[in-house]
């Protein structure tokens, strides 16, 4: 595999893993705008102009949109998260000219008023789906709760008060801020024809006009609350805790994957032994997310609500145990086999490589092969294991529950 960079004369940046022994590819616009980049004023709007960009352009319609995606490409969808909206298409080779004059099309959408305010009834419907869904709300209050007066904190899909209150002009100014070419990037990977694809960007791309845009990355202070939500119509208990954790460019962001999945994997844990094999739990994991400038260390569990109050005990007890006695070389072997066998089986599909390059791309200017990041698991050892764990303590944390029992 070579990896490929080049930046049009109006900064859009293309990157690609080119590997000519694949049999597809995969190809994104990664937007770097998120729900952290919104206003109050402007809760959900990331999210909401996602939705309208297929709903066409000035040279197609929703319909056209739609039906060339079924016609040339094996999968599309995109995605809003805090921190970007990606647009991405897997596909065989011989459509690649295909896929990018057309997702280059809709990158510069229409954003008509009628389908704006037909569409916004579909994201409130999305809300209210969402609200029903007592883990979502989890996840959500919980990082709002974590995070504060952070970025961070503010919802990806925003509330029914924010997103009833937007305009279309308001969506349209927020697009004008966010989508220059200087914020975006072309991602490839696969069987990839570079030097076509460099060409395709600039015939479909090079006009696009270019603007400044900012962003505040600053780190999360830590913090520490206990917030419980009841919710008489939820049959089990749920259960978030969030503790603060390596940001994206930080590098002992990989001695962090190597102690959830020591301590929270969903197979083999001490998380799994103790809640999940016991029937204490439905499940019990932890993982590490990875933001610019910040990052979090999330442990989540789901139990009947008669074990939440000893569930929460117990897990206070394991992170004692890991804080003052750490992890074992055998702990650290089997993480390692675990974790690295996991990067090899999701590097032979485009599609996932795609997002990890991409990711990778937008949040560190940075790529790193298979090889070398095979190579940052295998070298960790307990001390750098440990050493996370020493500067990301477990506790004290944010801990938000919800469920039907009066309190957690």
């Amino acid at each position: 595999m070579e990896f490929r960079q080049q930046t049009l004369d109006n900064g859009l940046e293309i990157v690609a893993e080119c590997n000519p022994q694949a049999y597809s590819a995969a190809l994104a616009f990664f937007v770097k705008t998120g729900s952290r980049d919104e206003t109050d004023a402007l809760s959900g709007v990331s999210h909401f102009l996602e939705h309208m960009v297929f709903k066409g352009t000035e040279r197609r319609s929703a319909e056209d949109v739609n039906r060339e995606l079924d016609e040339i490409c094996a999968g599309s969808n995109a995605f809003t998260s805090e921190e970007q909206t990606v647009y991405h298409a897997t596909f065989l080779p011989e459509r690649q000219a295909d896929v990018v004059a057309l997702l280059s099309d809709i990158m510069r959408p229409a954003l008509r008023a009628s389908d704006f305010e037909m569409e916004k009834q579909v994201i409130l419907e999305e809300i209210a789906m969402y609200e029903d869904q007592p883990p979502f709300r989890a996840h959500e209050k919980c990082m709002t709760a974590h995070f504060g007066e952070h970025p961070l904190a503010n919802s990806v899909l925003g509330s029914v008060e924010s997103v009833s209150a937007l305009s279309a002009a308001q969506m349209e100014a927020y697009f004008q801020q966010r989508y220059s070419p200087q914020n975006i990037a072309l991602v490839a990977t696969g069987n990839v024809d570079f030097e076509q694809l460099v060409q395709q960007a600039d015939s479909h791309c090079g006009r696009w006009q270019a603007f400044a845009t900012e962003r505040a990355t600053p780190r999360a202070a830590q913090a520490s609350s206990r917030v419980h939500m009841q919710k008489d119509t939820s049959f089990q208990h749920y259960m978030i805790q969030i503790c603060n954790g390596p940001a994206a460019a930080d590098e002992d962001r990989y001695a962090a994957r190597a102690l959830a999945t020591i301590f929270g994997d969903d197979g083999g844990s001490r998380l799994f032994w103790e809640f999940v094999d016991t029937g204490l739990a439905e499940y019990a994991w932890m993982h590490c997310y990875e933001f610019q400038g910040t990052g979090i260390i999330m442990t989540d569990i789901c139990s009947s609500p008669e074990q939440a109050e000893g569930n929460l005990q117990r897990l206070a007890d394991l992170q004692t145990v890991l804080a003052q006695q750490g992890i074992t070389e055998e702990e650290l072997q089997r993480a390692k086999n675990k974790i690295t066998s996991q990067v090899v089986l999701q590097s032979e599909r485009p599609a996932h490589r795609l997002m990890s390059v991409g990711s990778g791309w937008v949040q560190r200017q940075a790529y790193r092969s298979v090889r070398e990041v095979l190579e940052a698991y295998q070298t960790l050892t307990c001390d750098d294991v440990n050493a996370v764990l020493s500067r990301y303590p477990l506790s004290p944390n944010t801990t938000f529950t919800i469920g039907p029992n009066a309190s957690a």
